[in-house]
């Protein structure tokens, strides 16, 4: 449905603009609650330096090798065992199968 045009009610029951007078709503600012566990770029560029230079944990490096061997179900319960749940092992997975790309393009040239 297409959005009406603003125009100012008459405040009379009949007519093109029939209708109570109202304050049109302004759009509220956003609470600081809502920003919760999103991440600034500083700690987004901070986590990058350490993995850069702390490199994999020891599950990470079992899971690509699990990866490696074509045993994708495997590393996923694998790192499900480590993670918790299931999303953030999906998640893991998928970021370590994008590392596996990159060090693939990495060794080609």
């Amino acid at each position: 449905m297409g959005k009406k045009q603003e125009t100012e009610k008459t405040g009379l029951a009949k007519g093109v603009n029939k209708g109570t007078k109202t304050t049109p709503i302004i759009a509220k600012k956003q609470r600081p609650s809502r920003t919760k566990g999103k991440s600034s770029a500083r700690t987004t560029f901070v986590r990058s330096i350490v993995k850069e230079v702390a490199g994999l944990a020891p599950y990470e490096r079992r899971v690509i090798e699990l990866l490696r061997n074509g045993k994708d179900k495997r590393a996923r319960k694998y790192s499900k065992r480590k993670l918790g749940t299931f999303g953030r092992a999906k998640a893991k997975v998928d970021e370590l199968q994008r590392v596996i790309a990159e060090s693939r393009r990495a060794g080609g040239h």
